[in-house]
């Protein structure tokens, strides 16, 4: 059964293009102005804001290109289509969001030992513009991230970023106000675990698509068990029960007929893709048809 053309049915041609476009060039003109007011600042909360700014525009520019080639069909290359760009885009993402966030920690470690002075005042304005930012390219964002673990990876970069940005106002205000230089690092430390914890989160569903895993919402010997309710079904082997995408997961199984059933074979599999559809929502399913007086020896019940 086909299942190229079933991939890309979750993305809109072109909705969103326009919006991640104005997201990518607001945050990077944050990000510079970020690194500028970080240096003359002193803050590190400030420049490690910066930085996870300018991974939130790399975040939606690889977004951006993992939709593009989302949409091509199927071709000789590429026979199950192209829509796993999104999951490869998302695994990028999260990613970088691991390294940002170790790299965080460490810098803010660093300036526990070696306090530097910080500007509280200017801290807090730049943050404040940042802040009014992140919320806005969020924004732009929200109602695809719903439906693509792609475009959430990079909400989420935006998400991680607007609490940085109102971290830092905090971290400038105490700053400001007391002298309390090391709150600057300590701040920088929840912006860091924030930003680890959000991406350790998605990234192991991303990685479950990658290597082929089944749904984890669904049980492989529930779906099995469901097939085999089904009359004239005598059992099922070399299963598998993969996710395709994040939106479509696949079953290919060898279909053992009981004896005298044969002649209604096409039936009973027929009856059993019904089943597996109503009960499952599988509309992705290959079955290898046997006959119970020849049915493979030695076989594994799920996989090969």
């Amino acid at each position: 059964m086909p299942h190229g053309h079933h991939h890309h049915h979750h993305v809109d041609p072109e909705a969103g293009d326009m919006r991640m476009a104005a997201a990518v060039g607001v945050n990077l003109l944050l990000t510079v102005a970020q690194v500028i007011g970080g240096i003359v600042s002193g803050s590190l909360a400030m420049i490690a804001d910066a930085l996870h700014n300018f991974s939130d525009a790399a975040s939606l520019v690889i977004a951006f290109w993992a939709r593009k080639i989302a949409r091509r069909p199927a071709d000789s290359d590429m026979t199950f289509g192209y829509g796993r760009a999104e999951i490869v885009a998302a695994l990028i993402n999260l990613t970088t969001l691991i390294v940002v966030g170790l790299y965080l920690i460490y810098e803010a470690v660093i300036r526990f030992f070696e306090p530097q002075d910080v500007l509280g005042w200017l801290v807090i304005l730049i943050a404040a513009v940042a802040l009014v930012i992140d919320l806005a390219t969020a924004a732009l964002t929200y109602t695809m991230a719903k439906t693509s673990v792609n475009i959430r990876a990079a909400f989420m970069h935006n998400l991680a970023d607007a609490m940085g940005s109102l971290a830092v106002i905090v971290a400038g205000l105490l700053i400001w106000a007391f002298g309390w230089i090391w709150v600057d690092p300590l701040i920088t430390l929840g912006i860091a675990g924030y930003i680890l914890w959000m991406a350790l989160s998605e990234i192991g569903g991303v990685v479950r698509i990658l290597m082929l895993g089944s749904p984890p919402e669904m049980a492989p010997e529930n779906v099995l068990a469901t097939a085999e309710a089904v009359e004239g079904v005598a059992g099922l082997h070399h299963a598998h029960l993969w996710q395709m995408d994040e939106h479509h997961s696949a079953l290919q199984a060898h279909m053992v007929i009981d004896t005298g059933a044969w002649g209604r074979a096409d039936a009973i599999k027929q009856a059993v893709k019904t089943r597996l559809e109503e009960a499952h929502g599988l509309t992705h399913v290959t079955l290898e048809i046997e006959c119970a007086a020849h049915v493979c020896s030695g076989v594994q019940r799920i996989g090969h």
